[in-house]
């Protein structure tokens, strides 16, 4: 969902930028104001395009009694004020914690979390999920985003002025400079997934502090919801594809089998070997590797 929103203010950006420069009042400052306009109007709206696309709505206050007691016991330990506790209707399990000024702090359990996942394993989610919640990784990762997005428009732009400037001495040092952007927008980004990974390890060691045996529970929950997304893929579930931005893990690289316990299931996924394709794909990811995930919290279960 948020890759998409991205998708939707990174082109009406370049449309903008494309018209101030025909128009011939481009300016950095304006390029500037731009970005950071579009990206907070992405995090105070998101919220309700999520809600919207995704149908999520707010638990009842008797609809899940244990459910609700659990959220409220963590919020307390978690030490923060009390999210709204949502249900997304969503086949795949998963879970994600997001929120604005115009809406406040959420956090959402899919309908497939809740069918596949204990209910202990549940708790070690909603950890994790408050953590995000606690360290402000949505507002750290909005702003971080500014700075990647405004090399990305100024390389755009000086690729646009180039075109427009013919076979000219300046049009060949316009392209030259859009290249270096390019370069610079592109290790900045890598930059901000790297921050981002280390959000989630930070968003795991919350959910172990905050939960009994936390980082059992976790290690099983995330190996349920791999398996889960895998078994998805296979039964031929084309709606899979479209959540693929909210994931935990990537459903076209997991296809356990059946069978597993819950013991069984972790030491499978701890177990896989990672390889150097692993490995560049977690540089493009906003999660970390699932199995460095669960071996790390197997460690700490020791």
């Amino acid at each position: 969902m948020l890759a998409t929103v991205a998708a939707i203010i990174a082109l009406s950006t370049l449309a903008f930028a494309a018209l101030l420069q025909y128009l011939n009042i481009f300016s950095l400052p304006v390029l500037v104001g731009i970005v950071f306009i579009f990206n907070l109007l992405q995090w105070l709206f998101a919220p309700y395009m999520i809600e919207a696309i995704y149908r999520v709505r707010e638990v009842g206050p008797h609809e899940m009694p244990r459910l609700t007691r659990i959220f409220e016991d963590l919020v307390r330990r978690s030490g923060i004020s009390r999210p709204r506790l949502m249900i997304a209707d969503v086949p795949l399990p998963n879970a994600f914690a997001y929120g604005s000024p115009l809406t406040g702090s959420r956090v959402a359990l899919t309908r497939g979390l809740l069918e596949r996942l204990e209910e202990e394993e549940v708790e070690a989610v909603i950890g994790h999920e408050l953590g995000h919640l606690k360290h402000r990784d949505v507002q750290i990762m909005m702003f971080l985003s500014v700075l990647p997005a405004i090399f990305y428009y100024i390389a755009q732009s000086l690729f646009l002025s180039s075109l427009w400037n013919g076979r000219g001495r300046n049009a060949g040092v316009l392209a030259l400079l859009g290249i270096l952007a390019f370069i610079i927008y592109f290790v900045l980004n890598l930059l901000v997934l790297g921050v981002s990974r280390l959000r989630e390890y930070y968003a795991d060691q919350h959910a172990v502090r905050t939960v009994n045996d936390g980082a059992r529970k976790l290690a099983e929950g995330l190996a349920k919801i791999v398996r889960a997304s895998g078994l998805l893929k296979l039964r031929g579930d084309t709606t899979s594809h479209s959540f693929k931005a909210l994931f935990i893990s990537d459903p076209d690289a997991t296809t356990e089998a059946y069978g597993y316990t819950d013991r069984e299931l972790v030491q499978a996924v701890a177990s896989r070997p990672i390889t150097l394709g692993d490995r560049i794909l977690e540089l493009f990811s906003t999660h970390p590797n699932v199995t460095k995930r669960v071996r790390a919290l197997l460690r700490q279960a020791r």
